[in-house]
């Protein structure tokens, strides 16, 4: 089986412009009415949805390679580095702290040139224990392929199938070099094709034993970054991946198993930046949500375990509301619980779900005020 980085024409990449353009067109346009109206909401509805998307971007790049970040932990750190006021902030870890590090940098500093020592830098604070989980990986340093070459592979023990083989060791150092001279140096090329072409050589190169993925991610909104006016983040293009997650491993496999010529990934890539920018649309409507929420109950007052559980409500629960839940989540009894939300529900803040059974659900009471 013959990979892309095989090819003796490996990394003159090739795709065909009258396909793709149309929808460089499309998204380059949603990038600037998207702008455009989040400048007319003001400064601090700009922080909040910044916050959001951050926060997704974070969280959603980690589950697409099945790791599940503690999303307050994730919003409490991005606030803390950006000076940001915010209630209910909570404690984040290290491993936390460091991709909150990883995306800001990428993502605040996007004129920077992207190195050897900066990718290092990202990695080592992916990874603070030097550590993936329970095993000792190469942290800071390419990987060295001591247990074997870089594999992707899928299906049963002892009938996998590899879906790709990276690289050997002995050929990051020049692959890596050849990708930073081309990624620092001014391209002739629309900066959304430029992320699209970035993204896959340095997956395909996968130069590190993990965080690989992440990395790529964040190296791909590093250039939408620096394509755009402001340093703000008003939609998430890993939210978009983790969404078609399945669509992406499919598109990569693919490709990298084909020729020079990558159109095909272009007009994936692109098609899902233009729906990740669509779905913006419903990260500035929750954030407008929660802001008015919070103007209509300014005067109503709620315990310390009302607010919790009413941001979280309003942020990123999911499932239904119980008794039992509540208790679970503020560490009470289901008794204070109940008191608590029977409390709500008088104050008509939270109302009863239709249906009901075994166990009755609440929901937020959120009015029209379009």
């Amino acid at each position: 089986m013959q990979f892309i980085y095989q090819r003796p024409d490996w990394p003159n990449f090739q795709f065909n412009s009258e396909r793709i353009m149309p929808l460089v067109g499309r998204v380059r346009n949603l990038q600037g009415k998207l702008s455009g109206k989040m400048e007319s909401l003001g400064f601090v509805l700009q922080n909040e949805a910044q916050l959001e998307v951050l926060s997704l971007d974070v969280t959603q790049s980690s589950e697409i390679e099945g790791e599940h970040l503690d999303s307050a932990q994730v919003r409490s750190s991005i606030a803390r580095k950006l000076g940001m006021d915010m209630a209910g902030m909570v404690p984040s870890d290290r491993g936390v702290d460091g991709i909150v590090d990883m995306m800001l940098d990428a993502t605040q500093n996007p004129d920077r040139s992207l190195t050897n020592e900066r990718l290092f830098g990202w990695h080592s604070a992916m990874f603070p224990s030097g550590r993936s989980g329970m095993y000792a990986i190469v942290v800071g340093n390419w990987r060295n392929d001591s247990t074997g070459p870089m594999q992707v592979v899928s299906g049963p023990v002892g009938r996998e199938t590899i879906q790709f083989q990276a690289p050997t060791a002995s050929l990051i150092e020049s692959d890596i070099q050849k990708f930073l001279q081309w990624f620092n140096s001014d391209q002739p090329i629309d900066p959304t094709i430029k992320a699209g072409i970035a993204h896959l050589w340095f997956v395909t190169i996968h130069p590190f034993e993990d965080g690989n993925g992440r990395i790529t991610r964040a190296i791909t909104d590093m250039v939408l970054s620096h394509s755009e006016t402001s340093l703000q983040r008003f939609y998430s293009m890993s939210s978009q991946i983790r969404v078609e997650r399945k669509a992406y491993y499919e598109i990569l496999e693919r490709v990298q198993k084909g020729d020079l010529d990558i159109t095909a990934w272009l007009e994936w890539f692109l098609a899902c930046l233009e729906r990740a920018l669509i779905g913006a649309a419903e990260i500035v409507m929750r954030v407008l949500q929660k802001h008015q929420f919070w103007l209509d109950h300014k005067t109503t007052p709620f315990n310390d375990r009302q607010s919790l559980m009413l941001n979280k409500l309003l942020e990123d629960f999911f499932g239904k509301l119980t008794t039992s839940k509540w208790a679970k989540m503020t560490k009470c009894s289901t008794d204070t619980a109940l008191r608590d939300i029977q409390d709500l529900v008088k104050k008509q803040v939270l109302e009863k779900e239709p249906g009901g059974g075994r166990s009755t659900s609440y929901r937020l009471r959120l009015p029209d005020h379009s």
